[in-house]
């Protein structure tokens, strides 16, 4: 399974009153982790944009453990925890330079075009670039009444 490391030097601005991470930039982070894993795969977020693919998030979870601090480097792993066809659940954790659990969190994805917002099951990686595939219609119809 590849794990993707990412270093992040924590900024002043990104700390709080308390002289800790404001919570959000976590978020940011784990953003940040996800790109350099889909970059780690031999892929560019801005190339699968410009080829029409979006991935939004669909669901995001965060639990912190051990607070960080400006001039500490936050180290971001990343992995892909889930696959189901349909979505992707990244797994993260994120350690500062002592290799303390500062943060585990996921966050969840689809694929989708970006003129229409229509699903994809999966962009299929071939050699000059991602190729969508439509989801299949009754596929889409189950998913909506059960969610009715």
């Amino acid at each position: 399974m590849l794990v993707s490391k990412k270093e992040i030097e924590v900024r002043y601005a990104e700390t709080d009153q308390m002289g800790v991470v404001y919570h959000a930039n976590y978020l940011v982070w784990m953003e940040i982790g996800r790109t350099q894993f889909i970059s780690d795969l031999g892929f560019s977020y801005a190339q699968m944009e410009r080829d029409g693919v979006l991935s939004p998030v669909i669901d995001i979870q965060a639990s912190y453990k051990k607070p960080l601090h400006y001039g500490e480097t936050a180290v971001v792993h990343t992995w892909v925890e889930n696959y189901d066809g349909l979505r992707v659940v990244y797994g993260y954790e994120i350690f500062n330079s002592n290799e303390e659990l500062a943060l585990t969190g996921t966050s969840s994805h689809v694929c989708v075009k970006k003129k229409t917002l229509s699903l994809f099951l999966f962009a299929v990686i071939i050699r000059n670039g991602i190729k969508p595939m439509k989801m299949p219609k009754s596929r889409v119809n189950r998913k909506n009444k059960k969610h009715r």
